[in-house]
């Protein structure tokens, strides 16, 4: 298939979000981890971002604008491919990509809905107010005990596992597709960058996991 000029660059569009996102997430779950340490210290990194002020929202708008972009060019990229693929090269295609690469658009929608519920969860605080308990008098939360209760329930443990897998699945493909995008693999080393994409994205997966899996076993408690 012949790609348009409109098409490439929307492809690194999508490399170029696809690298912030990534990082993001990261990012996100070197902060998260400190739970492992215990209250003091999540509560201390919380606190370290409430102190960044309007730089916070600054930072969160910016990845929600990378956030929406890559999902628009990816909706239009797939509508785009499934118009120029004809439907007999279909079993074709499907032999030449794994699983990960056939499901991109399907796990990136779980994942949208997954960020959605993730917010009203934990940020916009709507599902479980219950669980947000004052911390001091600048207007904090107890990080560590809004974690711990918000996965006492089973709905919000089997939503965090189902969303991470499919994080996984989109992870494990997407860091393989966007050194593609970027002219930064080849024949020889595709193989390669395969792999690192698989262990990135099930890194995420178990680091992530394991956070909601040992507050119900009970190794993380109040």
């Amino acid at each position: 298939m012949q790609l348009t000029q409109s098409s490439v660059g929307r492809k690194i569009i999508m490399a170029v979000t696809g690298i912030v996102l990534v990082s993001f997430v990261c990012v996100h779950l070197l902060g998260n981890s400190s739970i492992f340490v215990g209250a003091d210290a999540i509560n201390a990194y919380a606190q370290k971002l409430h102190s960044l002020g309007p730089f916070v929202w600054v930072f969160r708008l910016v990845m929600l604008a990378a956030f929406a972009i890559h999902i628009v060019f990816g909706i239009q990229l797939t509508l785009e491919n499934k118009a120029a693929t004809p439907e007999s090269n279909m079993q074709v295609k499907r032999l030449k990509t794994g699983f990960g690469a056939e499901t991109m658009i399907v796990s990136g929608g779980v994942i949208f809905f997954f960020v959605v519920y993730h917010l009203l969860h934990f940020t916009v605080r709507v599902t479980n107010p219950e669980i947000y308990v004052p911390l001091g008098d600048q207007g904090m939360v107890n990080v560590y005990f809004m974690m711990v209760n918000g996965f006492k329930g089973a709905l919000p443990v089997i939503a965090y596992v189902a969303g991470l897998i499919f994080l996984f699945l989109h992870v494990g493909h997407g860091i393989q597709s966007l050194f593609q995008t970027l002219g930064l693999s080849n024949d020889k080393s595709l193989p390669v960058m395969g792999m690192f994409s698989q262990l990135v994205g099930f890194v995420l997966l178990v680091g992530y996991v394991s956070i909601p899996l040992l507050i119900v076993a009970g190794l993380i408690k109040i």
